[in-house]
């Protein structure tokens, strides 16, 4: 990973993003839904990017950069519980069918086409409507559109993986079931997961961003990059920098971990380099 660049570069936003993140009451003298009294202009209009505001203001008068970093916890509690849960029903669905075959794959391939039919940006929106929006729910719904790609990378390898000789040999010995799935099967699938659980990551921070600025995701006063823009786009001629900086943010996270997975793959499965 050191000696690829790109690679650096992402892990370096990470643990950027992460640490303001952890250290965002240390990081900032101001909790995120502080309306201070100069915080906006004689006009009532948003403070520019200053000394005291590093990066401007808001229309109510909140520091931008702490809702940003408290914000960053919102993208990356999302990103991660809601990304784990979307690899774990993937990978338990793509094991059963690509392992078991026959009428049980084929239900479980079926199924999981149908989830792909459906734009998922339009099902997370109607499941995150049906709900009612939380931190909690909207990783859940998300987790729920999110699955069906790794079940589908998963079931391709394990049905390759389950017709090669060792697996046959493995069963010719008497080796059972549970042996051959934790011993064989998931040991070989296991660069995958990590591969797409990084990528999927990416995916999981802008799918929540969009959901939030569409009004159907996390809902205010707690922050999330999304809201933010939502909030403020009405002052997005007069005041850009309430759209860019956390704009930028979104970008950078999703940009970051599409490199380090980019990476990932190259590192653990060389054949597959420049496929994904």
């Amino acid at each position: 990973m050191i000696r690829r660049p790109l690679a650096v570069l992402g892990i370096a936003i990470i643990l950027a993003t992460v640490g303001g993140a952890i250290f965002a009451p240390y990081l900032t003298a101001f909790t995120p839904d502080d309306q201070m009294f100069d915080g906006l202009t004689l006009e009532g209009a948003p403070m520019p990017p200053g000394e005291k505001f590093l990066l401007g203001t808001d229309l109510l008068g909140r520091d931008l950069l702490t809702r940003i970093l408290y914000g960053a916890r919102t993208s990356l509690i999302i990103g991660v519980v809601a990304n784990g849960i979307a690899l774990v029903i993937g990978t338990l669905i793509g094991v059963t069918a690509g392992f078991y075959r026959g009428w049980i794959g084929t239900i479980l391939m079926r199924f999981t086409d149908l989830m792909m039919a459906f734009p998922a940006l339009l099902l997370a929106i109607c499941l995150a409507a049906i709900l009612s929006p939380s931190l909690w729910i909207v990783a859940m719904v998300i987790a729920l559109v999110n699955w069906v790609q790794t079940a589908r990378v998963v079931y391709t390898e394990t049905s390759s993986l389950s017709r090669r000789e060792f697996i046959e040999a493995e069963r010719s010995m008497g080796a059972g079931t549970p042996r051959i799935l934790f011993r064989h099967i998931l040991p070989h699938l296991l660069p995958t997961i990590i591969v797409w659980g990084t990528l999927g990551i990416s995916t999981t921070v802008l799918l929540e961003a969009t959901l939030s600025y569409l009004g159907v995701g996390v809902q205010p006063p707690t922050p999330s990059w999304g809201n933010i823009i939502f909030e403020n786009q009405t002052y997005f001629q007069a005041a850009p920098w309430l759209v860019f900086f956390p704009g930028a943010a979104i970008l950078a996270l999703a940009l970051a971990f599409n490199l380090v997975g980019d990476a990932l793959r190259d590192i653990l499965d060389p054949t597959q380099t420049g496929r994904m």
